[in-house]
Order: C-alpha cells, then structure tokens, then sequence
C-alpha cells in the first residue's frame, strides 16, 4: 500500500512538473531565433486631414518628410508612442478599423498616448470619427 502511494505520487510530480514535455536541447545546439515582440496599448484616437485649415502650406508633407497620400492607410503618432517602438514605418492593427496603418507622421510634443488617423481630404469623415479610445497592436521591428 504504502509503495502504491509513492509511486502515485511521483507520478502527480512527474506530470505536473513538466517533465513530459520535449527535453531542452543543449546550449551549443540552440538556433539564435530574433523574437518579435508584440505590443497591445490603449489610446485615444482622433483623425485629421490634409484640408487648408489643419495644415500649412505643405498639405502633403509629413514631420518624418513623408508624402502622404489619401489611399494610403496612414497615422501620425504622439512622440511618446516613438519610443515604445512606433517609429516611422511601423505596421499598426486598430482596433475597429479593416488592414493595418502605417506610421508616417508624429504629433506635436503636447499629446500623449495619441494617434492621429490620416483621412485625405475627407473632412466629414474626419469630423464623424471624432474622438475615440482605440486599441493598438503593433510589433517590435528587427533590429
């Protein structure tokens, strides 16, 4: 009875311990993989146009000297977001929107945690966007 109960018991160890799983290779056998880091953050978000109202004289020109145009899917970023990783050309996933936007242009130093999502000259669907919090998913780019 009492050999029962150990070899019960080292078998619980064993299975909970892991040990049934692959055994970890040898140091000089691992592969370097780059492991891509992905980010998931909540922001606010509002849109903004290439109108002569919201911008100087230069409509098409991003902060990074980006060309901005309307069928690309495009944001600009607040400056604290670029050192989290969302630098210039990075592929953003926002929530409630289709595809995936690129980071082509950064705000001014006054905002934090904000995105900005560029909608050509279509001023109506700018001002119908508002202002909404949104989750972002983006990864680290390689280095």
């Amino acid at each position: 009875m009492y050999y029962k109960s150990i070899s019960l018991l080292f078998l619980l160890l064993v299975f909970f311990s892991g040990c049934t799983k692959e055994p970890i290779p040898k140091k000089h056998t691992v592969h370097k993989k780059t492991r891509i880091k992905k980010h998931i953050l909540i922001v606010t978000a509002t849109a903004y146009t290439s109108c002569h109202k919201e911008t100087d004289r230069t409509p098409y020109l991003a902060a990074w000297n980006n060309r901005l145009n309307p069928k690309v899917k495009s944001i600009a970023v607040s400056r604290d977001l670029i050192k989290l990783g969302l630098t210039n050309g990075t592929k953003v996933k926002i929530s409630g929107l289709k595809g995936h936007y690129l980071v082509l242009d950064k705000m001014n130093k006054r905002w934090k945690k904000k995105i900005d999502i560029y909608m050509g000259r279509d001023l109506k669907k700018a001002k119908r966007w508002g202002k909404r919090k949104v989750t972002i998913i983006w990864k680290e780019k390689q280095k």
